[in-house]
């Protein structure tokens, strides 16, 4: 029956910013790969960032969709006035609006989707509303969690005992506890949504009566929380990461994400000259902007440490780098390579020559910087990356922190004390260095590596739970006589 009624067909909802977009792409064209029609829906300014992963999609039985959900006239005064779209393309004083806009793409969705409704709809969780949506038309909601279960776990712990109630100051320790490793946070270092609990309840909710939730991670990675986070009763769970696996090709692995003003082969060429692990990387993901006192330490920093490096600058409103940052090119000469926007970062992460991130802890970059097996300089800023540092740091044991590093830099206003530079020397030596622990972290990291590349493949434990994710939707397709079944509210 499933055949004659054609191929599964399931639409993709992300979040209108690159750390969230990425994953479901790479996460749409495994499905594809799969046989399943999939279509992705976002808004028309955010179009450019899917039709790469369209035109790669063009050979496939079902080359994937793209159905675009214009904001509706009442929410335009909250969008930049420049008509971007996208958290990556606009200022920090702007996110709260874009972010407020999307709540009123409800009823558009709901519009877009009724004529001829989806089997199954897979939203990014910060879309909560999706749910409605789905239980309205009757389809499955699925919910896509950027983090990987260490973090959604320590969420989980967080929101249940509220142990941040417990002390006085923002940058006084708490325990997380009843976890397998002692994970000590502070108020500062949490994620935003902590200080709106009714945000996470809603949140919380939304999960509950959805079908299941699938998350960018693999087991042999987070083996305990795993199992703690799956273990809640009715939380049906699919593990399928780390979805950038499904570049193969070196063209795809440069492109993807790609801004078009760059130029990855300049990059990539640079490389093929130097000495295996001679390399740092240094990105700070797409959102971070750091004032020109701390672009000035961590360039110093660079400069110090001896190391040959790429750094990638975020791309600001204006058109050119700051006067500091042309300094520090002038400065390091050949040596180093300062990118403003965007890099091929898996094909960099990838390349034999590097041999060690400095990153924001991001979870693309995690999981990324994990599957090529380089160790880590963990400087967090926002969100979950001081929960990732931990996993990094404390748990993995593949990187170190950068002393120094303050709190979430959303909650305060992009404004910490500056890290100096012999701080990030320091800590670019513990990683790229010649010492036990420097050869201990490369060794654990490459170990790792190994295992993500195991878990996508035939017989592994991601490749095998994307086949249970698309049977168990092919079998609530077919079962034409219930309603999707949902995860109880009464969890």
């Amino acid at each position: 029956m499933a055949q004659e009624e054609g191929p599964l067909r399931v639409y993709i909802l992300p979040f209108i910013c690159p750390g969230h977009m990425i994953p479901l792409l790479d996460l749409a064209t495994l499905l594809a790969l799969r046989g399943v029609a999939v279509t992705i829906i976002t808004t028309p300014a955010n179009e450019p960032l899917v039709l790469p992963t369209l035109h790669r999609s063009a050979s496939l039985p079902h080359p994937i969709r793209l159905l675009l959900l214009p904001f509706p006239s009442s929410v335009h005064h909250l969008l930049p006035q420049d008509g971007q779209e996208n958290l990556a393309s606009i200022s920090s004083s702007s996110f709260h609006g874009l972010y407020d806009a999307t709540f009123a793409l409800h009823l558009p969705l709901l519009d877009l989707l009724r004529p001829s409704p989806p089997d199954a709809l897979i939203s990014d969780s910060i879309f909560s509303w999706s749910a409605d949506v789905a239980r309205e038309l009757g389809i499955p909601r699925l919910v896509f969690h950027g983090p990987g279960l260490f973090a959604l776990t320590v969420h989980d712990t967080i929101h249940l005992h509220s142990p941040h109630l417990s002390v006085s100051s923002d940058s006084e320790p708490f325990l997380v506890p009843g976890l397998p490793h002692r994970v000590e946070l502070t108020k500062s270092e949490l994620p935003e949504p902590f200080l709106v609990p009714q945000s996470l309840d809603t949140k919380r909710d939304a999960e509950k009566n959805s079908f299941g939730i699938i998350v960018n991670t693999f087991f042999d990675l987070e083996p305990e929380y795993a199992e703690i986070y799956m273990k809640e009763p009715g939380r049906r769970t699919w593990l399928i990461g780390p979805v950038s696996v499904v570049h193969k090709d070196k063209n795809d692995l440069s492109n993807r994400g790609r801004d078009p003003d760059a130029d990855p082969a300049r990059l990539l060429s640079w490389l093929d000259a130097k000495p295996a692990s001679s390399v740092l990387y240094v990105c700070f993901g797409s959102l971070c902007e750091f004032g020109d006192d701390q672009l000035n330490e961590i360039g110093a920093g660079l400069e110090a440490s001896g190391h040959p490096f790429i750094w990638v600058v975020r791309r600001n409103l204006g058109e050119s780098f700051s006067p500091r940052i042309e300094e520090i090119k002038r400065r390091v000469g050949i040596r180093g390579i300062i990118v403003h926007g965007w890099a091929p970062q898996v094909a960099v992460l990838g390349h034999p020559a590097v041999g060690g991130f400095m990153t924001h802890c991001g979870w693309n970059s995690t999981l990324e910087a994990v599957c090529a097996g380089v160790a880590m300089v963990a400087w967090p800023l926002f969100y979950e990356q001081y929960i990732n540092q931990r996993l990094i740091t404390d748990v993995l044991k593949i990187g170190v922190r950068v002393p120094g590093v303050g709190g979430n830099m959303l909650l305060m206003g992009w404004k910490n004390d500056v890290v100096k530079a012999e701080e990030v020397a320091r800590a670019l030596e513990r990683v790229m260095g010649k010492g036990e622990e420097a050869e201990g972290m490369r060794r654990r990291a490459r170990e790792f590596g190994k295992k993500a590349s195991a878990a996508m493949e035939e017989g592994g434990s991601s490749h095998g739970d994307l086949d249970r994710l698309i049977d168990e939707l092919m079998a609530c397709r077919e079962d034409k006589g219930k309603k999707p079944e949902v995860v109880s509210s009464d969890v």
